[in-house]
């Protein structure tokens, strides 16, 4: 076989490949609930339930879930289920998964907020993955942020 014919089917090959790669929405993950569990020493558990949308048309099964969700920039609690299930085309599923705050963590967050610096606004973020095989998972994120101030407005319109 000459070379030009070898790298011409070659290159056909890798575009035949890319062409065929699914172009997905990515996954719709929010936190839904969380609940107390039971911790072992120095650490809080907590089970926090997601909330999984699926806005593409094809089903998304998985095996293992990991999740990771940082407070004010800063790693605040982790976890990981072996759970496993599908997430129907256009659907959603609740998916629990045992979360993991060690008391360091908590006290750098306490220390972070009692810098003497007002804190109007709490940052949150939530990062992690649905294992798909192997070789393969799908990645998920989300990030916003709440404000104190209507709290501690309504705090002091009770005390007096």
């Amino acid at each position: 076989m000459n070379r030009p014919l070898l790298l011409f089917a070659l290159a056909a090959l890798a575009l035949l490949g890319c062409s065929t790669l699914s172009h997905q929405d990515p996954l719709q993950v929010t936190v839904v609930g969380i609940e107390p569990l039971k911790g072992e020493g120095l650490e809080l558990r907590m089970m926090v339930k997601l909330r999984v949308q699926n806005p593409n048309d094809t089903p998304v099964d998985y095996s293992g879930v990991y999740v990771k969700l940082d407070v004010q920039d800063r790693t605040f609690a982790t976890g990981v289920s072996d759970a496993s299930g599908s997430v129907a085309g256009f659907n959603e599923s609740i998916i629990s998964v045992p979360v993991t705050v060690s008391v360091l963590r908590m006290a750098r967050q306490v220390m972070g907020v009692l810098d003497g610096k007002p804190v109007d606004e709490i940052r949150y973020s939530m990062s992690g993955k649905l294992n798909r095989s192997a070789f393969r998972s799908l990645r998920f994120q989300s990030k916003g942020e709440f404000t104190l101030k209507p709290l501690e407005q309504a705090a002091r319109e009770e005390t007096t």
